[in-house]
């Protein structure tokens, strides 16, 4: 194998509202966290238990900063997909240093699709940004990344239907 896979998928509930920072050279930063649960039946008591992990993710894409900011908020349902980074910090009091294993979407490098339908009634998809700086919130298919068409399949042979007399043997 010639590299490496840093990709993480995730589709969750957000835990809280997402919080919105700005930088002094104007960039924007969204933080939010992510709840995914597994349920199973425990074999000996028969009962019903249920796991719950909470994921951090941060956002430096712009346009995926603004999409979060205006229309996710506690118990939003999300897909994302980014890369795990590890960071570390220490408090200002001289403590001990922590680390950090965050979901990071970074420009061209992350995608959110929001799961909850809103007055539209379905979902949202928005991707990589890429493309001009007007902010307008386009659908991915509308962006660099545009699906291949989707064909019916054909039956192996070149298609069509064959009468009993056209088998050549």
């Amino acid at each position: 194998m010639a590299g490496s896979v840093n990709k993480v998928i995730l589709v969750g509930n957000l835990g809280k509202d997402p919080e919105v920072r700005s930088f002094q050279n104007g960039g924007r930063v969204c933080k939010f966290s992510i709840a995914t649960s597994e349920n199973w039946r425990d074999k000996a008591s028969g009962e019903r238990k249920e796991k719950t992990e909470w994921h951090n993710v941060v956002i430096f894409n712009e346009n995926l900063v603004k999409v979060a900011e205006q229309y996710l908020k506690k118990g939003s349902k999300v897909y994302v997909e980014g890369q795990l980074e590890t960071r570390k910090a220490s408090d200002s009091s001289g403590g001990p240093e922590r680390y950090f294993t965050e979901v990071v979407l970074r420009p061209f490098r992350g995608e959110m699709t929001l799961l909850d339908s809103r007055n539209s009634g379905g979902s949202s998809d928005y991707g990589d940004d890429s493309f001009g700086s007007s902010g307008a919130m386009e659908n991915r298919s509308g962006m660099g990344r545009a699906e291949a068409p989707r064909r019916s399949a054909a039956p192996a042979g070149g298609g069509g239907r064959m009468d009993d007399d056209e088998i050549p043997f």
